[in-house]
Order: C-alpha cells, then structure tokens, then sequence
C-alpha cells in the first residue's frame, strides 16, 4: 500500500535528482545520487531545462530593465545559463566533435572523447554553439518572446536526452552515459510530451511543429552518426544533441517570429 503522499514524495525527488544532475544548484539531498537514480528522474529533465532557461531569461530582462543594450542583455543571459550548468553540455558538444572529427577508428574517438582537453574541431562547435544562440536571442530582442524562446529552447533539448538514453545503446560499459542508466519506455514518453507541451506553450503551433521536425531530424542523425562514429551513445553525444535542438528551437523561433505572448 502506498503511503499518504508517497506520490508527491517520489516526483519531488525525481525533480529535485534532474536538477541536481543537470545544473550546479546545490539543492540539499541525503544520499548520492546514483545510474537508478537518474534514470528514475529522467522524466523530469524538461523541467530542470525550464529552470535554466527561466534563469537565462530572468538575467535578460534584469538587464534590460537596468538600460542595457539587447546585446549585453544577450550575453549575460548566455553567461547565466552557462554559470548554471557548469557547462555541462557545451563540454559534451566540444569533446562529441573534438572525437568525431579527429578520431579515425572507434577506439581512437572514444579516447580523444575521454580527454579533457579541448582541440579545433570542439573549439569551432562550441564557438559556433555560443555565436548562434547569443544571435538568436539578439535577434529576437523583445524580453518575453525572448524569455519564452529561452525556455521553449532549454526545455526541449532535455526533453529529447531519456528516450535518446533508452533507445541508443551506450558506447562503452563506463562513463557519464553508461552511469546513468537506462530510462524506461514510459519515463522517456514522459519528458518527450512535457517538452512538445511546454513548447507548444512558448512558441505556438506552427512552429511547434516546425521544432518538434527539426529536433526529431537531429535525434536520428545523432542516433545514426554515434552508432557509426562510436558504436553508441555516451554523456558527451548526448550532450551535443542538447546543444543542437537548443540551438534549432531559438531558430526556429527567430524565424517564425509567433511566439506569444
């Protein structure tokens, strides 16, 4: 039998697990958080993109509401989302190119993937990764279809992370990925339609549609390019495709310009 508020109990640690495991907010917790752990919270990621994106839009409204311009506003919201992450996924999108670009056999990426330092294939992706969403967020300009873009941006490039984990096998038996675990089919459907939701929410329908085709399209095409690069995923691939649906829903909202209000 399920004891009163086991429910709540057990969603609120799901939430609090995805946060801590997606950011640097030290939220209080008693044991370390192990694979089940993340694997169990993996539903709830959208929701920690919902907290990093709501803190990049809350710097660029602040910004623009002390009188400075859009382009500084851009920056310090980049800056703010970046500062909360610990770069977590700008480190995946760097070493993922850095290893698919340098490396000529399997081992050889999976060995440059490993290494901490960063080499010109993951310089340029992650100079491209900051130049394109720093544009986007300038282009846009006006603060809520820029808080909502953020948001919209943030929360499905973690939406898409538990069924890319379950579908993809992991690469090699250690590592960030490996560690993590496998969600469930049901906890990926979770954060699949908490991310079309919050993004229908942000951006409306056509370009919801136009988002969800463009984050779908680099699912696979990460899908196939690890299998083939690497023989799977790891944390690293999964963390270039965050950057890479990010930057295709601030696109996508720059170019439909139908955020609402």
């Amino acid at each position: 039998m399920t004891k009163p508020g086991g429910w709540a109990n057990s969603l609120a640690t799901d939430v609090k697990v995805s946060v801590l495991f997606c950011t640097r907010v030290p939220l209080p917790h008693s044991a370390p958080i192990d694979g089940g752990d993340v694997a169990r919270a993996s539903w709830a990621f959208p929701l920690a993109g919902a907290l990093v994106g709501g803190a990049g839009a809350l710097a660029y409204v602040t910004a623009l509401a002390v009188k400075l311009p859009p382009a500084i506003a851009a920056t310090l919201s980049l800056a703010t989302t970046l500062v909360l992450t610990g770069c977590l996924h700008e480190d995946g999108l760097a070493d993922a190119a850095d290893g698919f670009g340098g490396g000529r056999y399997r081992e050889r990426k999976l060995e440059i993937m490993r290494d901490s330092r960063l080499g010109t294939y993951g310089a340029c992706a992650l100079m491209m990764s900051l130049m394109l969403r720093w544009s986007a967020v300038f282009a846009i300009a006006s603060p809520l279809p820029v808080a909502l873009a953020l948001v919209a941006a943030h929360v499905s490039g973690r939406a898409a992370l538990p069924a890319f984990m379950r579908f993809v096998p992991p690469a090699r038996p250690e590592g960030l990925s490996a560690q993590a675990g496998q969600p469930t089919a049901r906890r990926a459907a979770v954060a699949t339609l908490l991310g079309v939701s919050m993004l229908g929410m942000a951006l409306g329908p056509a370009a919801t549609m136009i988002g969800v085709a463009l984050a779908a399209s680099a699912w696979l095409c990460m899908a196939w390019l690890s299998m083939r690069q690497i023989g799977g995923q790891t944390g690293d691939v999964a963390g270039a495709l965050e950057q890479i649906i990010e930057i295709a829903i601030l696109l996508t909202a720059v170019v439909m310009g139908s955020t609402q209000p």
